[in-house]
């Protein structure tokens, strides 16, 4: 059946106003979901706020701070951008609610900015003594004065999962577990599988270590939550957790327009990327020249489509009119292309941004939106944005919206959606189409990255180590283990664990330090042991006999510096290879500090950060001191490898590297155009000594690196480059080869040898 368009008519969304506006007389205009949020929060542990996005959430899950008004509370945003909005959202509602709460906001950047007269310079240190007492670090605040932290999930990953410094972990993960009466979660329906995994982790410790017992509250805000989510959040509820869950548009009564009627066009997105450019620029030319007092936004998942559509509308004398909204785009960048007629935007503004225009329109301040969708959760969220009517006094002018899914859909049902039933037809359709699912949230859970959760849970076994709460951390993972649906046992786990903590130590140490301290570092002794059994079978069958023991080896690592030497490296190896499960980094690098000059990128600065694989694939560059200058974007867009000098034969590398999460030296990335090796600038940022990941073969394993890659799972082709000949192979690099453990396709090895068999 051919891909043909389809065009449905949303009808107008409306929302109830509050019924009983005295009892929440602390925000004013109050609405019924924001009522049913305070009072539901008197009993339930968890409270689920599912009101369409522009209806007040965040005031919804801050009245829940009445309750225990002189307790602290944390408030997770999902983005820098979003914490500065939401703290001044915060403080103007401790104001309007005759709450004593100090509000800070805590992104990485605020932290380093707090004074660090009173208790030193490092950011652990900082953060640990405003959790135990703001006035310690803050002049403007009085003794033992609650606080309403806000801060992102990168934050609340590292505080949560022991991931500061060692001076520092356990005294933040404390406060972090402790001090927090309230914890309001914004826009979690965003949330990756990492900050599922925390946010989940959390939950669960705070039933287990009877936290809701004592009063604590959990709020969740979403418009769209996540069926693997509600399944999870399901589970907690069988475990005795109560969870109450307000939808904002269930009422009938007293209702007030939220949304104008939005008629939408349903468009498969072409492969071309070319002739899609083309064809967006002349939809939003069209609009401008047939409408030009109407305001628009696009909205596409790719940052270089954006900005070659900006240049596409440039040259057709646009430039005044349009503005981006960008990962890369400073902050008064962002500020500019609010006003501007006409958005370019990436996912940035999916995550609670409001579009909003001085001075503001009486209508919708979105007229039209054009955007692409690569999942249910997405599309919802965008289509959200546009029509916006609450409070506005013009709420009768229809909005126009053009979407581009997945080109899958269509053949996967979408063309039988009964365009004249609206919106209700449209949800239950995008329900059963597979194209439209999250990409690999469970593929996360089902892999060996459920090691991710042993880190916290030995920490915490160890620091309640005799004490009655001990027994409590297998509890927790019984029931973290119900919710993500692991196979194998906390035993399991917590050695892996000590492994890994005992090579993360080794690897760090010098070759002295490791000769006197391997027997005391946690995890030394149980590495090691590991360490002869990858290397030395013969040496292990000694040991697992009793022939020989391990302090002869305090010997051996005295005299021998080349088996020293092989065990340092053995433990960076091991440590890199997992890193990447520990970081909240998606990238295998950081992102490098770029001057834009000619506007390719950011449209009135000229400098900000950039992912070097972006810039590698689609601009030229020169170094120019610590900055990279963008000279010129590609002719076409370069394709990405890696090559590997393995210095050994074909076969030892088959039988000891491949189907192996390990991490690779001599490892270089290499650009090509045209099936043409260009040189790749020397980028130092680049330089790694080892490179995480796994490589497998990609003609035995053709279907599925094809089922890895509609998971979001990404691999390059790499040239192996033995002492024999050379072959080409797929790298899976960093996370995505952690990933590739959820597929049953091969038992693939760790990075000790062990075989890993996916639950």
């Amino acid at each position: 059946m051919s891909n043909q368009n389809l065009v449905i008519r949303l009808e107008p969304r409306s929302i109830s106003a509050c019924a009983s506006p005295d009892k929440i007389s602390f925000i004013k205009n109050a609405l019924q979901h924001q009522l049913d949020v305070f009072e539901q929060s008197k009993d339930a542990d968890i409270i689920l706020d599912l009101a369409p996005t522009g209806t007040g959430k965040t005031k919804a899950g801050l009245a829940v701070l009445k309750h225990q008004p002189n307790n602290s509370a944390v408030y997770i945003a999902p983005t820098n951008a979003l914490i500065e909005q939401q703290t001044e959202a915060a403080k103007q509602f401790v104001r309007d609610a005759n709450l004593p709460h100090v509000v800070k906001s805590a992104s990485a950047k605020d932290i380093k900015s707090w004074p660090d007269d009173k208790v030193g310079r490092r950011s652990g240190e900082k953060l640990y003594n405003v959790l135990r007492n703001p006035a310690t670090v803050f002049d403007d605040v009085g003794a033992n004065t609650p606080i309403l932290l806000v801060t992102n999930p990168y934050i609340f990953y590292y505080a949560t999962f022991f991931a500061y410094n060692n001076l520092d972990r356990g005294n933040i993960a404390a406060g972090f577990y402790t001090k927090f009466s309230t914890v309001i979660f914004d826009e979690f329906h965003l949330y990756d599988a990492k900050q599922l995994v925390g946010m989940l982790f959390y939950l669960a410790y705070s039933h287990i270590f009877r936290f809701f017992e004592n009063g604590r509250k959990v709020v969740l805000l979403t418009a769209t939550p996540e069926p693997a989510c509600e399944l999870a959040l399901q589970n907690l509820k069988q475990a005795g957790v109560k969870i109450a869950i307000i939808d904002g548009e269930s009422g009938n009564t007293n209702l007030l327009p939220s949304q104008t009627a939005v008629n939408l066009e349903l468009r498969p997105k072409p492969d071309s990327k070319e002739e899609w450019l083309a064809e967006l620029a002349a939809e939003v030319i069209q609009r401008f020249l047939e409408k030009p007092d109407e305001n628009g936004a696009v909205i596409l998942d790719s940052l270089d489509n954006i900005n070659r559509l900006s240049d596409l509308l440039r040259q057709q004398g646009l430039s005044n009119y349009i503005g981006r909204i960008t990962g890369p785009a400073p902050k008064q960048d962002r500020q500019r292309a609010m006003q501007c007629q006409i958005i370019l935007a990436t996912s940035t503004v999916d995550v609670g941004f409001n579009f909003e225009r001085h001075p503001e329109p009486k209508r919708q301040n979105l007229d039209w939106l054009i955007f692409s969708a690569r999942d249910r959760a997405a599309f919802w969220q965008r289509i959200g944005r546009v029509g916006r009517v609450l409070g506005k006094s013009e709420t009768n002018i229809d909005s126009e919206a053009i979407a581009y899914l997945p080109a899958n859909t269509w053949n996967e049902g979408l063309t039988s959606l009964d365009t004249i039933e609206g919106r209700t037809a449209l949800k239950d359709l995008l329900e059963t189409l597979p194209s439209l699912n999250k990409p690999f949230l469970k593929a996360y859970w089902r892999s060996e990255a459920f090691l991710e959760i042993a880190r916290p849970l030995l920490e915490l076994e160890e620091m309640l180590e005799g004490l009655a709460e001990e027994k409590l951390i297998l509890e927790l993972f019984n029931t973290l283990k119900s919710i993500f649906e692991g196979n194998r046992t906390w035993d399991d786990y917590r050695y892996r664990m000590k492994l890994l903590r005992g090579a993360e130590t080794i690897a760090k140490k010098t070759p002295k330090e490791i000769k006197k301290d391997w027997k005391y570092i946690k995890g030394g002794q149980a590495f090691v042991r590991t360490f002869i059994k990858a290397k030395f079978p013969e040496d292990w069958d000694d040991l697992q006999a009793g022939r020989t023991t391990l302090d002869e080896y305090v010997d051996l690592f005295q005299k021998d510096e080349d088996v020293l030497a092989e065990l340092k490296e053995f433990a960076e190896v091991f440590s890199t290879s997992y890193a990447p499960l520990f970081s909240f980094r998606s990238s295998l690098f950081e992102s490098l500090s770029i001057r834009d000059p000619h506007g390719f990128i950011i449209d009135e600065s000229e400098e900000t950060k950039l992912d070097p694989f972006h810039l590698l694939r689609y601009y030229e560059f020169v170094q120019n001191g610590d900055y990279i200058e963008v000279t010129s974007r590609a002719t076409e867009t370069y394709q990405l490898s890696f090559r590997l000098r393995y210095t050994d034969n074909w076969q030892e590398f088959i039988s000891t590297e491949l189907n192996k999460l390990t991490a690779f030296k001599n490892c270089q990335i290499i650009r090509t155009a045209g099936g043409a090796i260009r040189p790749t600038p020397l980028i130092q940022a680049l330089n790694k000594h080892l490179l995480p990941g796994v490589i497998i073969c990609p003609r035995t394993n053709a279907a599925v690196i094809f089922q890895l890659n509609k998971q979001g799972i990404i691999s390059y082709p790499i040239t192996i480059v033995c002492n024999d000949m050379e072959k080409e192979y797929r790298f899976f690099t960093g996370l995505s080869g952690i990933l590739t453990m959820a597929m049953k396709f091969k038992q693939l090895r760790l990075p000790d040898d062990e075989v890993f068999i996916a639950g």
